[in-house]
């Protein structure tokens, strides 16, 4: 495990909700689609207060993350719904159906369903997707927008989760909830044995001199080393390195990321190479890549090597 974080990284104070969906491939509908029972149904993975952490309970659940989602990225956000999108008011695409659905309830907000059942209220999800049931229907999301194929060839013995399609809202984007968050994927993470965390982040904007201070402090501070490093795809890469180190001002680049992304490099996460322009929801994409070999001791402690902190 990584003992801490080098100089830039460590300009990183604060750890917030990540708020936008995973890369989208150019002009990809988003219609409803059928969905499996969930393989882990209702597990609870962790308590704070009324909140609760846990897996889908059943088909429900997901279509209630998937408005969750919807009411995030689409209404509050600057992502562009077509027209099967907007009818359902929710946010799905064919991956839902086999990843596993992680949830923040809220058990001091109840609202009734349409049978007047009172049901605690859907405040934050997860989307995840581990490397076997990936392999069973054509891969992972993110390989629209990176090589990611090479690095799992390359390490054979390590299992890959992708992580995804994470939202929180509004009132509840504090601290409490992201650790609830954090809490379930890292006993997700403990108990499927994975060994490499992967996913997109992704940056306001789509054009890259704009974002040349961002993108080349991400470059030169925390790109990943060359075991780890993965390439944009050859029609989608956009250079990072649109700055010399030194014309680089660390704080205010750090300043215009995304939670997202520092919350990410404060867990150790390494960046991939070259960004990716997402023109459906107006983002500038960056990749994300987190063996748990390397993520910061300080978080890992703070959960518990058996993910203890918050379990109920």
């Amino acid at each position: 495990m990584r003992q801490g974080l080098f100089s830039p990284r460590k300009l990183v104070r604060k750890f917030t909700p990540i708020i936008r969906p995973g890369p989208a491939a150019p002009g990809a509908a988003r219609p409803a689609h059928t969905l499996r029972t969930p393989a882990k149904t209702g597990e609870t993975l962790g308590r704070i207060g009324s909140l609760e952490v846990r897996m889908a309970r059943n088909l429900k659940e997901i279509k209630k993350a998937q408005r969750l989602r919807y009411e995030v990225f689409y209404e509050e956000m600057s992502a562009i719904a077509d027209p099967t999108t907007i009818a359902a008011r929710r946010d799905a695409d064919p991956f839902d159906a086999y990843c596993d659905h992680i949830l923040v309830v809220d058990h001091a907000s109840m609202k009734r369903n349409k049978l007047g059942r009172l049901k605690p209220q859907i405040v934050g999800t997860y989307r995840l997707l581990r490397q076997e049931v990936a392999d069973r229907h054509g891969g992972f999301y993110t390989s629209g927008e990176y090589d990611i194929q090479k690095l799992i060839d390359a390490n054979p013995g390590k299992r890959f989760m992708e992580l995804g399609r994470s939202c929180v809202l509004k009132p509840y984007r504090n601290k409490k909830t992201v650790e609830l968050l954090w809490h379930g994927i890292w006993a997700y993470v403990l108990r499927h044995k994975i060994d490499v965390m992967l996913g997109c982040a992704s940056i306001e904007g789509t054009d890259p001199d704009q974002l040349a201070s961002q993108l080349s402090f991400l470059h030169h501070n925390a790109r990943a080393p060359e075991e780890w490093r993965v390439r944009a795809v050859a029609d989608r890469y956009v250079e990072m390195n649109r700055l010399p180190a030194e014309e680089i001002k660390s704080k205010e680049a750090l300043r215009a990321l995304p939670p997202l992304v520092k919350g990410y490099l404060r867990l150790g996460a390494f960046i991939g190479d070259g960004a990716v322009i997402d023109h459906q929801f107006g983002t500038t994409d960056v990749l994300i890549i987190m063996p748990v070999s390397e993520l910061n001791t300080r978080y890992v402690n703070y959960y518990g090597a058996d993910a203890s902190r918050y379990s109920s």
